[in-house]
């Protein structure tokens, strides 16, 4: 009995977890370019426990049993994998030509994110909503960043600058910049980074609709083997255009309700056990 509420006390721990995945998905509903997560589980350990066979005790035949002897106890279970869905959610128009929109699933733009000690890493992103900050180090340059502030890379790996008191910036589906400046003259200002994810399971959020890669070399994997460059006839950026979130409510709110249901009945299980362990030990005494 008590090793019964242990394994409901452990569903019960995971079933919060989910129900946590299931409520960020809701929170992000309205986030550009967010991806919802799915939260599956599997079983925990399960013990077989064989009775003595009654052949064993008075030699009754047991040839035609259909099912086995013993029972099977479980140890409850928990969350065996949540995994992201890079299906694309809904374009809108915003006529913005700085919102920026991928229509190929599994390409993001580059961004660099700098970590509490100041270190860079490259971290990926759908959320096109990009805007224009100028460089402190230059009052005659533009910096390209996220809405969080983080730069937006190019091809080459170095933050994308775009020269000031610019009149018109154009960007095709490759990703090419072409600003128009005051004077009517036509600048490239580069190309926008953009990547395949091969391996997007392989993807740690890290908010801001923002995901980063773990340490691959400790997994055997190569950085080729997950993130791919994508050649330039095959960039699917579409300028004025953000990507909505891709949760989808409905379900989002069925799998709530359903983790509820799971959760109470749980909790239940273990109150009724307490219940008739209070009443065996009354019994004793």
């Amino acid at each position: 009995m008590h090793q019964q509420m242990t394994a409901t006390a452990v569903t019960l721990g995971q079933i919060q977890q989910q129900l946590a995945t299931v409520a960020d998905n809701i929170a992000n509903v309205g986030t550009t370019g967010y991806k919802s997560r799915d939260a599956k589980f599997i079983d925990l350990l399960v013990q077989q426990i064989d009775n003595m066979r009654p052949a064993d005790i008075d030699g009754t035949d047991e040839a035609n049993r259909l099912t086995p002897d013993g029972i099977r106890r479980g140890s409850g279970a928990r969350i065996g994998d949540t995994s992201l869905d890079l299906a694309s959610g809904s374009i809108k128009q915003t006529d913005n030509p700085l919102d920026l929109a991928l229509t190929d699933d599994h390409q993001f733009f580059t961004v660099a994110l700098t970590s509490g000690n100041g270190t860079a890493t490259t971290a990926y992103t759908r959320a096109g909503d990009f805007n224009v900050q100028p460089d402190p180090a230059d009052p005659n340059t533009l910096r390209l960043l996220t809405k969080s502030g983080m730069a937006v890379l190019g091809t080459n790996g170095q933050p994308i600058t775009i020269p000031a008191h610019y009149q018109s910036i154009h960007i095709d589906r490759t990703g090419s910049i072409n600003v128009e400046l005051a004077s009517g003259a036509q600048v490239n200002a580069g190309q926008l980074g953009l990547v395949t994810v091969s391996r997007p399971q392989l993807l740690e959020s890290q908010g801001n609709s923002l995901y980063t890669l773990p340490n691959l070399a400790q997994l055997g994997i190569g950085l080729n083997q997950v993130v791919q460059q994508v050649p330039a006839a095959d960039g699917s950026v579409a300028q004025g255009k953000l990507e909505n979130s891709n949760v989808d409510l409905t379900k989002e709110m069925a799998d709530l309700i359903n983790l509820q249901h799971n959760y109470q009945l749980n909790a239940r299980s273990i109150s009724i056990s307490d219940q008739m362990s209070g009443l065996v030990n009354s019994m004793l005494h």
